[in-house]
């Protein structure tokens, strides 16, 4: 079933209960991928459900923030020339006639010899350059007496000084975060384009498998790569368009992969070379699987292909083959199609080997690792059913294809599952 990655004719060679002859190399996958994906098409909506989103296209500020000259903090709005020569032991005084609130403005001027009571965000009355902060003056009768100059210009924010009508707010391929999206609602704009989130299907196959809320029969196992794939597909950005338990059947799992209405689908199980592996012959008859077997532990029996638009990610049953397999291919994808980097959306750590971590030269290697002191050790029970190994892990390395493994006191990257605190 195995082809170099830019054959898509879709031909396919049974290697059930055979085995892979070769396998594409890591590289070489995510080389195909770039070249198919792209970020979907854009959608409207409101500042207050953009969080987290990718903007499609810049936007352009209308107005001015904020939208006229206003008080920085409380105290009296006056004109700051009146101040000059005030001091604890020069008081100076004006007369009192009336005041500006945030939304209720004076409806006056300021002229010489006055000042009013002004609140910080309230909006400044003509006539007045200044706002004299409260713990500097007193009001006696319908007087201010104050003890300290100020400069014209002091206290008062200036019309436009946050954003100015006509300016790039944000730029597109933005991932908005809560600040920009607060941003946007200050800027008055309704609605934003957004890129579409990628609409995923997960499809988990296998009969041996019960979903946690079904009875538990002799020889069953639960399904936990179901919640797994959710959060993962949650996580970079994706929805989950619907997610469904099949069994071991080609005609279930063929009318699943042709329903229209996703963008990406996931099969778990059922990718590799066994006698009742099916989802390989079905997605190449009813697509194309120009990818089958990648050079890489775990995760080898992986497959990718599509059908039409539709990506489709054959990954490995075992849960940390699947998680791998997610975290190298699919992931990137679904990101990708979103708009996101096609990066790793792991903290990434430079530590020091302790022992030595063992690979091979050809085929790249998904270590999890513990951490202590800046100092890693390879988890001892890793196989690529243990899923607790990646609980007990802090993060993972990668060793490259053309490495053997990593000796002590090698510095490497660790990509840690939780970010640092």
């Amino acid at each position: 079933m195995q082809r170099t990655p830019d054959d898509g004719c879709g031909r396919f060679d049974d290697v059930r209960m055979r085995g892979f002859r070769e396998r594409a190399t890591v590289g070489q996958v995510c080389e195909w991928l770039d070249a198919r994906c792209r970020a979907l098409n854009s959608e409207e909506v409101s500042p207050a459900n953009a969080f987290g989103r990718v903007l499609a296209s810049p936007v352009i500020a209308a107005l001015d923030v904020p939208p006229f000259d206003r008080s920085a903090m409380d105290g009296f709005a006056l004109r700051g020339t009146e101040t000059n020569g005030a001091g604890d032991y020069n008081p100076l005084t004006l007369r009192l006639v009336g005041q500006s609130l945030p939304g209720l403005p004076f409806d006056g001027e300021v002229i010489a010899g006055t000042a009013i009571r002004i609140m910080t965000g309230a909006p400044m009355p003509n006539g007045a350059d200044a706002v004299l902060p409260a713990e500097f003056a007193r009001e006696v009768a319908e007087r201010v007496e104050f003890t300290a100059a100020i400069a014209p210009g002091r206290n008062v924010g200036r019309r436009g000084e946050d954003v100015a009508a006509g300016q790039t707010v944000l730029e597109s391929g933005r991932r908005l975060r809560p600040q920009d999206v607060g941003l946007l609602a200050s800027t008055g704009i309704q609605t934003v384009f957004v890129v579409k989130r990628p609409r995923v299907r997960v499809l988990v196959t296998g009969n041996e498998l019960a979903a946690p809320s079904d009875a538990h029969q002799p020889f069953q196992i639960f399904d936990s790569n179901s919640p797994t794939l959710r959060a993962l597909i949650e996580r970079d950005g994706g929805v989950l368009e619907s997610s469904r338990l099949l069994i071991d059947d080609r005609a279930l799992i063929a009318a699943a992969l042709t329903e229209p209405g996703a963008d990406v689908i996931l099969v778990s199980g059922g990718s590799s070379v066994g006698a009742e592996d099916h989802a390989p012959s079905v997605l190449s008859e009813v697509g194309a699987l120009p990818i089958h077997g990648v050079a890489m532990r775990p995760s080898s029996p992986t497959g990718i292909g599509h059908i039409g638009d539709v990506l489709v990610f054959l990954l490995p049953g075992n849960p940390v083959s699947c998680l791998c397999a997610y975290d190298f291919f699919a992931g990137r994808a679904i990101r990708k199609l979103g708009g996101r980097s096609s990066d790793w959306p792991y903290v990434r750590q430079r530590a020091t080997v302790g022992s030595k971590i063992v690979s091979a030269v050809g085929r790249v290697d998904y270590c999890r690792v513990r951490l202590e002191s800046n100092r890693i050790e390879p988890i001892s029970t890793s196989g690529a059913s243990i899923l607790s190994s990646t609980t007990r892990a802090a993060g993972f390395v990668i060793v490259p294809g053309d490495l053997e493994g990593y000796a002590p006191g090698t510095e490497v990257d660790v990509f840690l599952y939780d970010p640092l605190s």
